[in-house]
Parts: structure tokens; C-alpha cells; sequence
């Protein structure tokens, strides 16, 4: 159960369904957000798709009466603006790096976010950069750079923007993570979808490049997508850090590629090949890799709090 205020109670069981569904969900993005792009330039359609997100959230809140808690504690305002302000920056790299990349591969390439998590929670917050971490991080920009092997002129912009939107993402995942407890997820969601949305206008209008006359079918392709991923899927996955810790929400996230690859061969016909292909199996082995570390220094970190707990007991 979960309180207006936050935690309640720790339920991993509850927190790897969470992380699972919000996996699945998530890699629908990939799919109808490139169908999107077929139709609307980058810029339009980060506006439809977060203004859609934004409303489909509104909703959910009036549906559990939560409207009241629209209005966010004082100690939460900064953070959850710096959170929304990031994800339309996110986005805007995001979905300008997808029109260049191939769905499948652009996956791959954001399962660099955890690792960039971490390097940023040992330099902001002094958190435990250990060689274990390190290793599985190499492999991982090992990978990235067989997939570029004489390619590199091709999808040169992509890889930079994608991973440019890594760090955005990461940036998000440190702040979820702090005010999860202090703001509702699906209030949290709200300001990520409504932030992001006046970030993307306001590029709009700088660019100048607004263009809304779209078949109906971008359209409708568009506003589904913004239902499922931004919308359900950042609801649910906030959900999970609320029952489980990043670190093991971060291995099922790893697996993403494994449900974006035949979803994006059902719609397109089209799988990774050649470099591509391995050197993005490199980068899941490395994503796993380093999930699996995580999880086994933060079971060691609890091992020691005992301890010395029963030790302050005798």
C-alpha cells in the first residue's frame, strides 16, 4: 500500500512485478515513438506526446481523488522541477537520436543509463565507486564501440544524442529516487509530463518548426504510445522504487532489448545485424553485469548494517 506521503512498506515481490510491467510498457516506446517520427518531425511530436502524457496523468489523478496533492511540499518544489526540466531535455535528445537510429539498437544504447547512475552518485554524493563496477561499465563502452565499427559515419549524431538522453535519464532516476517518498508517483509523473511539455514548447517556438498537419494514423499511433510508456509505464516504475531498490530495478530494466527486438520485428520487419547485433549483446551482458554487482554490494551493505547493529545491541 502506498500513502499520499510515500513509503509504506518494502515488497519485493511487489517491486519486481512493478519493474517487470514497467519494462515491457517501456519498450513499446521505442516502437510507437519511431512510427510517430514517420509522421511528425522530432519537435512536433514531443509536444503532442507529452501534452497527451500530461492529460492521460490528469485523469488518473481526478479518477483517486489526488488533485489536492498537486500542490507539492516546499522541500519538494526544486527537485521535482529539476526532474521535469530534465526529462523534456530527455526527450528532445531522445526522440532526435531515435529518428536517426534504429529502434532495437537505440535500446541497447540506453541501457548506458544505469552505468552513468552510478558515476554520478559517486561524484554528487560520494556513493562507492568500486572495480567491480568498473569492469562491467568497460564492457558496456566496449560494446557501444563495436557497434560504431565502420558505421560510425552513419550513426555517428544518433549514438551522441541517445546517450546525451542517457544522462538526462540518469539525472531523473537520482532525483525519482530521492522524492518518491515525498511526492506521489503519479504525482510525480504529472510534473515530469506537464515540465517537459512547457521545455518542449518553448523549443518549439525557438525552432519554429511546429507542424500539425499529420494522417490521422501518426496521430493515433502517438497518443497511444503516450499512454503506455510516459504515462503507465513512469507510474509503475516509480511504483517499483518504492518496494525495491534502484540497483535491483535497474537489472529488470537491463532487459528492455530482449521485448523491443521482436515488437520491432513485428512492426517493421527488421532486426539488428552484423556489428550492431554484437556489439549491442555486449552492452546487455555488461548492463547485466552491473546490475547483478549492484545488487550484490547493496546485500553485502545490508549485511554489515546488521551487524553492527546487533554489535550497538550487545
Amino acid at each position: 500500500m502506498i500513502t499520499s506521503a510515500g513509503i509504506v512498506k518494502s515488497d519485493p515481490l511487489k517491486g519486481f512485478v512493478f519493474s517487470l510491467t514497467s519494462t515491457i510498457l517501456g519498450a513499446t516506446f521505442y516502437v510507437t515513438a519511431k512510427v510517430g517520427l514517420q509522421g511528425f518531425n522530432p519537435e512536433t511530436f514531443g509536444l503532442v506526446w507529452t501534452a497527451a502524457s500530461t492529460i492521460f496523468v490528469m485523469i488518473i489523478i481526478l479518477l483517486s481523488h489526488q488533485e489536492r496533492q498537486i500542490i507539492l511540499p516546499r522541500q519538494a518544489v526544486s527537485g521535482v522541477g529539476l526532474f521535469g526540466l530534465a526529462a523534456g531535455v530527455g526527450m528532445i535528445l531522445n526522440w532526435a537520436g531515435l529518428a536517426l537510429l534504429d529502434p532495437s539498437f537505440t535500446s541497447f544504447l540506453f541501457r548506458f543509463t544505469p552505468v552513468l547512475v552510478i558515476f554520478m552518485g559517486a561524484l554528487l554524493f560520494r556513493e562507492r565507486l568500486t572495480g567491480r563496477e568498473i569492469l562491467p561499465a568497460t564492457l558496456m563502452i566496449i560494446g557501444g564501440m563495436l557497434s560504431t565499427v565502420g558505421r560510425w559515419h552513419i550513426v555517428a549524431t544518433g549514438m551522441i544524442l541517445i546517450l546525451l538522453s542517457c544522462l538526462a535519464g540518469a539525472t531523473q532516476t537520482l532525483i525519482a529516487k530521492a522524492k518518491v517518498t515525498d511526492v506521489h508517483p503519479n504525482i510525480l509523473t504529472f510534473y515530469r509530463s506537464s515540465i517537459a511539455a512547457l521545455v518542449i514548447t518553448a523549443w518549439l517556438l525557438i525552432t519554429g518548426k511546429a507542424d500539425f498537419n499529420v494522417a490521422p494514423y501518426y496521430w493515433l499511433v502517438t497518443i497511444a504510445g503516450a499512454l503506455l510508456a510516459p504515462c503507465i509505464g513512469t507510474i509503475i516504475s516509480l511504483r517499483s522504487y518504492i518496494h525495491w531498490e534502484v540497483s535491483r530495478a535497474s537489472i529488470i530494466r537491463t532487459t528492455e532489448p530482449l521485448f523491443v527486438i521482436p515488437l520491432a520485428y513485428l512492426v517493421f520487419g527488421t532486426l539488428p545485424a552484423g556489428m550492431e547485433l554484437v556489439g549491442g549483446a555486449v552492452i546487455l551482458s555488461g548492463a547485466i553485469w552491473l546490475g547483478w554487482v549492484q545488487s550484490r554490494l547493496l546485500l553485502s551493505d545490508r549485511r554489515l548494517a546488521h551487524e553492527r547493529r546487533d554489535e550497538d545491541l550487545l
